[in-house]
């Protein structure tokens, strides 16, 4: 089993990266991937023992992310006052102000296959879906960039 640190060193980029671009938001990405790999070290002796720690990890922060949103959404809603979205510093340029507009299982499942590297399989761990459901997911958002992405033919032309 790998020490705690040199593991920590290696993924935390990783982890934080694929969080700014789930959440939108840098410091809020800050803070559930802090959180996850707090939950993490906690842990260290079953989670680094397991077969994919870091799959172990993202899946943590996605869910602290969601709890997050939630409660954000239902104090939102309480004091009736709206805020502006925090701006957020575009870390893969135009690209990724059209991976903001996908539904939010289609932008997880975008970050985490193509920012963060994972397999189809650690997707689904990650976001508690099959295997299935997450090529059926990067099928439906990659057709969907594509369609953003390739301006429409008209007249034939």
């Amino acid at each position: 089993m790998e020490p705690f640190e040199v593991w920590y060193r290696a993924e935390h980029p990783r982890l934080l990266a694929a969080m700014v671009l789930v959440t939108g938001n840098v410091d809020e990405a800050g803070e559930v991937t802090d959180e996850a790999f707090a939950r993490a070290y906690e842990r260290w002796d079953r989670v680094g023992a397991m077969e994919s720690p870091g799959g172990w990890t993202y899946r943590v922060a996605v869910n602290v992310a969601r709890r997050r949103g939630r409660r954000r959404g239902l104090e939102e809603r309480l004091l009736a006052r709206r805020r502006p979205p925090a701006d957020v510093p575009a870390p893969a340029g135009e690209a990724w102000a059209l991976v903001a507009g996908l539904p939010e299982r289609q932008r997880v499942a975008v970050v985490l296959r193509y920012v963060a590297d994972l397999p189809e399989a650690e997707i689904a761990a990650v976001m508690g879906v099959r295997r299935g459901t997450v090529a059926a997911t990067l099928s439906t958002a990659r057709r969907q960039l594509g369609a953003a992405l390739v301006p429409e033919v008209v007249d034939g032309r």
